[in-house]
């Protein structure tokens, strides 16, 4: 049986091709796993824009305002990395949103995986690093709070991100959330340069390889179980972790990412705990290979819970 997959085609609009980012993967992911039977008619969500009392609920909202108005200052949009267009705004307001019904789809299936998302550096009251508003809080807040309010009684939800770069972001808007366990293995020297400290952070030596952050991963995951007790699981799959991405620094195979996600989906299966995987960071400059690495933590998924 297909697993349940979330995904909106405004995730690719048209984009500058010159710009560092990839913005055409998430067309070429949705497309690969049509090519490979995971996509279907039936089991593909396509998630609308967020409310802005969601978004402003967990973002400020004048910072909310500001960003959907455009009027950012300069220095601000160099920050967010990411030049202002509707079609980003639009994206902008579509994407946390998926996230979020990954997280309730999740919890009521066993998994879901969005096609998109990890937006791990955007904080509070300003976006950084490619990320403007944070999905990752927004889906743990959000779902947290529809949960005092309904019969799904989600207490703690852990945010598990393997993306190379530390979840600066995340771990700021989470640090006084008791309900919110973060949790960030990263490159150490790389970036946020200033890193705020997250629940359980594991800085791993640039050139790490396979088998030493396999390692790291199962004993940090295995200590966020124990320790927390979630009862969902945010996944921060990002594959920027891979050998010869541009922007990751250490040295992990594409078997090693296909292991990571076996690991953790597994892992999250074998203890009956609900797991919403995102995509995270990737930023090799050939879109079609980079989308193929993001397919991985999809097809474990499948292959474990289909």
């Amino acid at each position: 049986m297909p697993i349940p997959l979330v995904y909106n085609p405004i995730y690719s609009y048209p984009f500058p091709d010159k710009h560092r980012f990839p913005m055409q993967k998430f067309r070429y992911l949705h497309e690969y796993l049509q090519s490979q039977g995971i996509v279907n008619s039936n089991n593909v969500f396509q998630p609308g824009k967020l409310r802005l009392e969601q978004l402003q609920y967990v973002h400020c909202p004048d910072y909310v305002e500001r960003f959907l108005t455009n009027t950012l200052d300069s220095k601000e949009q160099r920050r967010m990395g990411l030049p202002w267009s509707e079609g980003l705004s639009q994206r902008t307001f579509v994407a946390p949103n998926g996230t979020l019904l990954a997280a309730g789809i999740a919890l009521n299936q066993g998994v879901a995986c969005h096609l998109a998302g990890g937006t791990h550096h955007a904080h509070y009251n300003f976006g950084s690093g490619y990320c403007i508003f944070n999905d990752l809080v927004v889906a743990a807040k959000i779902t947290l709070a529809k949960s005092r309010h309904s019969n799904n009684k989600v207490k703690r939800i852990l945010i598990f991100d393997c993306d190379v770069h530390q979840g600066d972001g995340t771990a700021a808007m989470c640090a006084k959330d008791e309900n919110i366990f973060t949790c960030s293995i990263h490159c150490e020297k790389n970036f946020p340069f200033r890193k705020h400290p997250s629940d359980l952070d594991v800085g791993l030596a640039k050139g790490v390889s396979d088998l030493e952050y396999l390692d790291e991963v199962e004993k940090a995951l295995a200590y966020c179980l124990h320790s927390f007790k979630a009862d969902l699981v945010l996944y921060d799959a990002g594959v920027d972790i891979y050998s010869e991405d541009p922007l990751g620094l250490i040295n992990i195979s594409k078997n090693g990412i296909r292991a990571r996600d076996r690991l953790v989906l597994e892992t999250c299966k074998n203890h009956n705990i609900p797991v919403a995987t995102v995509i995270g960071g990737g930023y090799d400059i050939d879109e079609k290979a980079l989308a193929k690495r993001h397919a991985i933590v999809v097809e474990e998924a499948q292959a474990l819970f289909g």
